[in-house]
C-alpha cells in the first residue's frame, strides 16, 4: 500500500522477526487554519459528547472534505461547530439507525462504551461506514483480564501480573508483589479503574473499591507515553506522541482521574524508541489480532511505560484518549476527515501532514472531582480565554436558564499551541486564567516534565 501521488507523509517498513514487514505512516504534528465552513462531500456523524468529541467536530469542521456534521449527543461546545442531536433509544442499533435517518457517510466513535458494546459490528452488517474495532477486538480496552492475556500470547513485554476473582485470592496474590502494586478493575472504569497502592491498607481499600475481577501487577518506574494511532488493519498511522497527567493534584498526587491535561511534543519519544513501540508493540497487536481473527481498526491507544528494559505497555484502549486528543487535534494538519474516510475504508493512504510546536491542553474540574463533581456553576470567561489564541474544548457543560453551567467532573479542556513547549504551556495558562466557576481546580505544573528536552 502507498501513500497517494504528492503527499508526503514519511514512511517507516518494519517488523518482528520472522513476521511480514508492514508499513507505518507517520503522521505529523502541525498547525493549520481554514477560514470557513468547507463545501467537502462528506456527511459525518460523531457518536459522543465531551471534550475528546468536541475536539474531533472541532477539527472535522475545519476538513476541506466536510459537508455536514452531526454529533450525538453533543455538547454546547460541539453546538458551535456541528448539529447536536439526542441520544437515540434502543443502543447501538439506535446510533445504526440514526446513520441511516442522517444519511451520514462515515461515523466517527469517541468513547470506549459502544465500541464494547459492539456498535461497529452492527454497523458493518448494515454496510455502514465507521471508525473503530469490532466488539471482540475491543476487548483489548473492555477486560483488563482479556488483554494481559493477550500480550502473553502477542510477546509484548508488559508489567509481571496476576488475575484474581475474589477478594481472598486478592490479599494472597497481594504477598507475591512488593510495593506500591498496581491494582486494575478488569472491566471499564471511566479511566479510573487503576489505583496505585503503596503499602497494603491501601491495597486492602483498592480491593473493597474495585471489585471481585481485578489484575494485580508490579509497578513499573519510568516515563508515561500515549502513544496513540489510526488503522485499517494493515497501514499504522501514528500520531504525534503525548503525555497524560493522571493525578489530580500538582507533582502527581493525589487519587487517579480520567485526565488532568495533556501535552504533545516529538521530543517525547525518540526515533529509535518510536520504532521499538511499532516494532515490538504496535505492529504485533496488529498482527496477532489478524492471527486471531479479529483484526483490529480504529484509533488504538498505547498507554506506555518507557523503562530502563524499554517501552512495555500498561494497557490499551481502542478509541483516542481525553485529554491527548484535544493537545492532538490542536495542532494536527492536514484534512482529518478524508484521513478516517479512508482508514474505514481500508485505502492504506494518507492526506498531506507536517509537524511543527507543540500543544497543551489543561482540564479545568469540578469542585470535588473525582471522588464526586459539584455541579450546576456558571462558567465565565471562554470568550475572554479564546481572545488569547487558545481553544476551549467543553466537556462537563450544559445551558441552564441561558447560562453555561457545570455538568460533570471535567469541564473545560483549556488547548493551545506554541513553537516551543514552554510557549504552549504560556498560553494555555495564561487562557486558563479568564475562566471561572465556583469551585474550580485544576493543576498548575501541565507539560513542565517535558521542559528537560528543551534545555
Amino acid at each position: 500500500m502507498q501513500p497517494e501521488a504528492g503527499t508526503s507523509a514519511r514512511r517507516l517498513t518494519t517488523g518482528m522477526p520472522g513476521t511480514n514487514h508492514y508499513n507505518v505512516i507517520l503522521l505529523l504534528h502541525g498547525d493549520i487554519r481554514y477560514s470557513s465552513w468547507s463545501k467537502g462531500t462528506l456527511k459525518i456523524l460523531i457518536v459522543g459528547g465531551g471534550g475528546r468529541e468536541h475536539a474531533m467536530a472541532w477539527r472535522l469542521q475545519k476538513s476541506p472534505s466536510v459537508k455536514a456534521l452531526w454529533a450525538s449527543p453533543g455538547n454546547p461546545g460541539i453546538a458551535s461547530v456541528a448539529t447536536c442531536v439526542a441520544t437515540p433509544t434502543g443502543g447501538v442499533a439506535g446510533y445504526a439507525d440514526m446513520a441511516e435517518s442522517l444519511g451520514a457517510d462515515l461515523t466517527v466513535v469517541g468513547p470506549e462504551a459502544p465500541l464494547v458494546a459492539g456498535i461497529v459490528d452492527e454497523f458493518r452488517r448494515r454496510r455502514l461506514r465507521i471508525v473503530g474495532p469490532t466488539q471482540a477486538a475491543a476487548r483489548l480496552e473492555g477486560s483488563k483480564i482479556f488483554a494481559k492475556e493477550f500480550f502473553e500470547r502477542a510477546g509484548i513485554p508488559t508489567a509481571r501480573s496476576k488475575q484474581v476473582s475474589n477478594s481472598g485470592e486478592a490479599l494472597s496474590c497481594l504477598r507475591q508483589f512488593p510495593f506500591p502494586v498496581v491494582i486494575k478493575a478488569d472491566g471499564l472504569a471511566a479511566g479510573k479503574g487503576v489505583i496505585v497502592a503503596l503499602d497494603p491498607a491501601e491495597a486492602e481499600a483498592a480491593l473493597h473499591k474495585l471489585g471481585p475481577n481485578l489484575v494485580i501487577e508490579e509497578f513499573l518506574e519510568g516515563e508515561e507515553v500515549s502513544f496513540i494511532a489510526v488503522t485499517d488493519g494493515q497501514v499504522l498511522a501514528p500520531f504525534v506522541p503525548a503525555q497524560d497527567h493522571k493525578r489530580v493534584f500538582d507533582g502527581d498526587q493525589g487519587p487517579n482521574t480520567g485526565g488532568m491535561g495533556a501535552y504533545t511534543d516529538s521530543r517525547i519519544l525518540t526515533s529509535t524508541q518510536t520504532a521499538i513501540i511499532l516494532d515490538r508493540i504496535m505492529l504485533p497487536t496488529l498482527a496477532q489480532m489478524r492471527k486471531e481473527g479479529t483484526p483490529f481498526t480504529g484509533f488504538l491507544y498505547a498507554g506506555l511505560m518507557m523503562t530502563v528494559d524499554g517501552p512495555k505497555i500498561l494497557e490499551f484502549n481502542v478509541r483516542m484518549g481525553d485529554p491527548e486528543t484535544q493537545a492532538i487535534l490542536h495542532g494536527y494538519d492536514g484534512d482529518f476527515a478524508e484521513l478516517l474516510n479512508r482508514i474505514a475504508g481500508g485505502s492504506g493512504t494518507v492526506p498531506e501532514v507536517k509537524q511543527a510546536g507543540c500543544s497543551i491542553c489543561v482540564t479545568l474540574a469540578a469542585k470535588g472531582y473525582p471522588e464526586g463533581a459539584q455541579t450546576g456553576d456558571v462558567i465565565d470567561g471562554i470568550a475572554e480565554a479564546e481572545a488569547t489564541g487558545a481553544t476551549v474544548f467543553q466537556a462537563g457543560t450544559t445551558q441552564a436558564d441561558g447560562r453555561l453551567v457545570t455538568s460533570g467532573g471535567r469541564v473545560l479542556g483549556v488547548t493551545a499551541r506554541g513553537e516551543t513547549l514552554q510557549a504552549a504551556i504560556n498560553a494555555a495558562y495564561l487562557a486558563t486564567s479568564k475562566i471561572r466557576f465556583e469551585g474550580m481546580q485544576y493543576r498548575r505544573d501541565i507539560g513542565q516534565k517535558g521542559l528537560k528536552r528543551w534545555v
